[in-house]
Order: structure tokens, then C-alpha cells, then sequence
């Protein structure tokens, strides 16, 4: 038997659990064997995207002692499309460059 924890965070709290769990065990077994998905409904059972001390893994990653299993919520916004208006504003208010993007030169 192996040691490992589920946890799920949301803003505002967090949940972590540990278990005992036999050897072979994947990710998805030990989320599912927690019963987190019954605690925390606003979980996606259906679309879990799974992670190990923070590296994502596939649901049938075996789990070895001591390994905490997150479950990830889904993006709200593409980083990359929040990054471009970022910048965006950052141009129209003068904070940035309006041809390299880059700081503007103080004088």
C-alpha cells in the first residue's frame, strides 16, 4: 500500500485528502477512490485533466508514495488572447511602445 493525497482548489478553499491506496494505482482510480468528486460537485468528472506535484499526467499515470494528485479546473480565458490585449492597452494608454511594444524611453 502507498500514501497519496487528491486535492482540489478553488479561489476561495481547498480540498485535500489522503489515502491509502494498492500499489498500481493511477491517478484517476485515486480521485475516483477519494470520493472528491462527490464533495466538490463543481468538478468535471467527465473531462478531468489531472497533475502530480505540478506536471500534468495522463488519468492512467501510476502513482507512486507520497504523490499528490491535483485536479486542474479548465481555463477561463486563452492566456495567450489575454497576454495580446494586455499589450494592447498597455499601447493605447502609453504604458508601452506603440511599434517594438516595449517600455516607452523615459526622457
Amino acid at each position: 500500500m502507498i500514501n497519496v493525497e487528491v486535492v482540489f482548489a478553488l479561489p476561495t478553499m481547498a480540498t485535500c485528502l489522503s489515502l491509502e491506496v494498492p500499489e498500481g494505482t493511477t491517478a484517476e482510480q485515486a480521485v475516483i477512490q477519494s470520493g472528491i468528486i462527490e464533495k466538490c460537485p463543481e468538478i468535471e468528472a467527465t473531462s478531468l485533466t489531472l497533475g502530480v506535484w505540478n506536471r500534468t499526467v495522463k488519468l492512467n499515470q501510476e502513482l507512486k508514495n507520497g504523490d499528490r494528485v491535483e485536479i486542474y479546473r479548465p481555463l477561463i480565458a486563452d492566456p495567450k488572447d489575454a497576454r495580446r490585449k494586455r499589450a494592447e492597452k498597455a499601447k493605447e494608454e502609453g504604458r508601452a511602445n506603440k511599434v517594438t511594444g516595449g517600455r516607452p524611453l523615459e526622457r
